[in-house]
């Protein structure tokens, strides 16, 4: 369960779309209403009205707040002074708050489906051409109503876990909404993990049941079990007693030739074929959106995976307020090609499409540039998914200018940094003017800044945009001071979205979400005078050189200008002399050739001299989890081997 005891609030909003910006300005006396004196601005900027509205200053509890004609002479003498002496503008600080007109709706992952169904019975739901499956949102309720019932009927209670670990497929939903309705918990597994992160995964959730794949990618998921749980093979299905896994009661396999032991799908959907129809009426019916629904797991690019404990609450208002952003209607067919075991695929795209009545669309099982483009022109999508490097696949591909994008309006580029110069090219070349960039992370459901299709083209191709709806977001620098407009620090983010907790874990859940509320991102991130956010790097990936700190970003950004750099990844190793150096690890472009002495000679005078990378190195590839995050530690444990660098101690 998540951390005991713990449980960050929810902080309501005002109703209007407008990001608050709080410039302090305290000038020691009180208000009329009790609380410490602060002077907002406001200011207008496109379509968005910057108010104060979203502060929460108020009354102090039990405090009557007291009439001006109540104050007596000398108190109002000593405001008058006071509130005259100050006449020069402070700066403003690195707070803003998000508020909208739409409320935030309480309602949960079945609920949504629900609500579809009944607005859109016969429009397309889901499309999953390799399956050959294409259900209207009145059909795909049906099927969902199928394995839900098979669910119950295998014995299944409210509550408990039950794991998917399988690519994108249309079981993958299945499972999601049916888990939903009969109040299960939804538990994400990533298909790269392999039998120690499985072992890991399904012990620290106790998962009661299991759906898998047979095999992914050359991976055997059966072998992989089996060896696992010895017990499987002599164990009838559903009725599994394991050592290792206490808990593990059911293995549910996708395809045709379930493993001994497992349950296949297709009789999981026919297993309660004669179960009474009120009862899985009553589960609906006490449904609850404040409940834990889903587990995800951290990439854990570092120590072991975190499982963070997302409700109905956090994941419907996050996919709903997505999808305001990418202007989605039920006309709108989103091409899906990022994971569904990721928020990027299960809430950015299933969720944001659904909760507006639009259509979902799987490429494949996993990502490949030529069936995102053939799916794309075959199936006439709207809107489209991805994470640089997916974006970077597709606009290198040899094949790309045989396929129609025509179709093409919208989508997100989220996941990792977004380098501008790709943006460029997909609103250019991909014929998606209005697409967007997300920022977030999985503990907050997961997105807390995103673009705008009506923002200027420089904001949309150089920032994350501007805090999203209903959240609030500070800047706060290392002794945990909210930090001035313009100046980087780490950024914390606070509201409806945040995570229940890391599942058993009390003490991680400390470390990350403060007393307020306040979730730390470990992000390092710039807000500007309007709003608009930057993320400059990782606060572990800051480079310290000699005392000055350096963003790898910063010098990725300019790298990307060199004709011959197809994607670039900067780190820190360690020197002797200044504690770290500048490494730039590049993949070069097809058919160019570059040297280690022309990168550097194309940084000199360009940028700061401590900015120009001591080593320069040429790769084929990258490591990167199947999410398409660059994993940086792994690059910077390889060079420190290549290199024979070591690090100095340190206190």
């Amino acid at each position: 369960m998540p951390a005991e005891g713990f449980e960050p609030p929810t902080y309501g909003l005002q109703n209007r779309c407008t990001t608050t910006v709080l410039s302090r300005h305290f000038d020691g006396t009180r208000t009329r209403f009790g609380a410490p004196r602060a002077f907002y601005r406001a200011r207008r900027l496109g379509n968005q009205h910057f108010s104060a509205g979203a502060t929460g200053l108020g009354p102090i509890s039990g405090q009557k707040a007291p009439a001006t004609a109540e104050l007596d002479g000398k108190a109002r003498r000593v405001y008058t002074s006071t509130s005259m002496q100050s006449t020069k503008k402070p700066p403003a600080m690195s707070y803003v708050s998000g508020s909208c007109d739409r409320p935030l709706l309480y309602r949960t992952v079945d609920g949504v489906l629900k609500a579809a169904v009944h607005e859109h019975p016969d429009r397309a739901a889901l499309a999953v051409p390799y399956q050959s499956v294409r259900w209207s949102f009145a059909e795909f309720d049906h099927e969902v109503e199928h394995v839900a019932r098979g669910m119950l009927a295998c014995g299944l209670k409210p509550g408990e876990r039950i794991g998917i670990w399988a690519p994108n497929c249309a079981e993958w939903l299945l499972t999601m909404f049916a888990a939903a309705r009969v109040g299960l918990v939804l538990v994400n597994i990533n298909p790269a993990y392999r039998t120690t992160e499985l072992e890991f995964a399904l012990r620290l959730v106790g998962c009661r049941a299991l759906v898998f794949a047979p095999r992914f990618k050359g991976s055997d998921y059966g072998q992989m079990l089996c060896s696992l749980i010895p017990e499987l093979l002599t164990a009838a299905p559903g009725r599994l007693y394991c050592a290792v896994f206490p808990e593990l009661r059911l293995l549910i396999q996708l395809g045709n030739e379930p493993l001994r032991g497992t349950l296949g799908f297709e009789d999981l959907s026919i297993a309660g074929h004669d179960l009474d129809e009120s009862t899985v009426a009553s589960l609906e019916d006490d449904q609850d959106a404040d409940r834990v629904f889903n587990i995800q797991f951290t990439s854990g690019t570092t120590g072991t995976p975190k499982g963070a404990a997302l409700t109905h609450f956090n994941i419907v208002n996050n996919g709903f307020f997505v999808g305001e952003g990418m202007r989605l209607a039920a006309s709108d067919r989103i091409c899906i090609p990022v994971p569904l075991y990721h928020c990027f695929g299960m809430v950015l795209g299933v969720l944001a499409a659904m909760t507006h009545g639009a259509a979902s669309v799987f490429s494949g099982e996993g990502f490949e540039p030529l069936a995102v483009l053939d799916t794309v022109a075959s199936e006439r999508c709207t809107a489209l998914l991805g994470v640089p490097t997916m974006f970077i696949a597709e606009l290198e591909h040899p094949r790309f200018g045989e396929f129609d994008l025509l179709s093409l309006r919208t989508g997100i580029m989220a996941g990792s940094p977004c380098p501008i110069a790709v943006m460029c090219r997909v609103v250019a070349e991909m014929h998606m003017p209005q697409v967007t960039i997300c920022y977030g992370m999985t503990e907050t459901s997961p997105v807390s800044f995103q673009t705008q299709p009506d923002d200027p083209l420089d904001r949309r191709v150089s920032t994350v945009g501007r805090v999203h709806p209903h959240v609030q977001v500070k800047i706060i620098d290392t002794q945990g001071r909210v930090t001035p407009r313009g100046s980087p620090g780490e950024l914390l983010t606070r509201g409806y979205s945040v995570m229940r907790g890391y599942w058993e874990d009390t003490e991680r859940t400390r470390e990350a979400i403060d007393e307020g509320g306040w979730m730390h991102t470990g992000d390092l991130a710039v807000i500007d005078e309007e709003g608009f956010c930057n993320i400059v790097g990782r606060v572990k990936d800051m480079i310290i050189r000699g005392g000055e700190n350096i963003s790898p970003r910063e010098i990725e950004e300019f790298l990307y200008r060199h004709p011959a750099v197809f994607d670039v990844a900067v780190v820190g190793v360690p020197d002797p002399k200044y504690g770290e150096a500048v490494c730039a690890c590049i993949r070069l472009r097809d058919g160019t050739m570059a040297t280690e002495e022309e990168i550097r000679e194309f940084c000199r005078g360009a940028i700061a001299h401590y900015k120009v990378p001591r080593y320069v190195h040429f790769v084929e590839s990258f490591p990167l989890t199947i999410s398409g995050k660059v994993q940086k530690y792994l690059i910077r444990e390889h060079l420190r081997a290549a290199l024979n660098l070591v690090e100095q101690a340190h206190a």
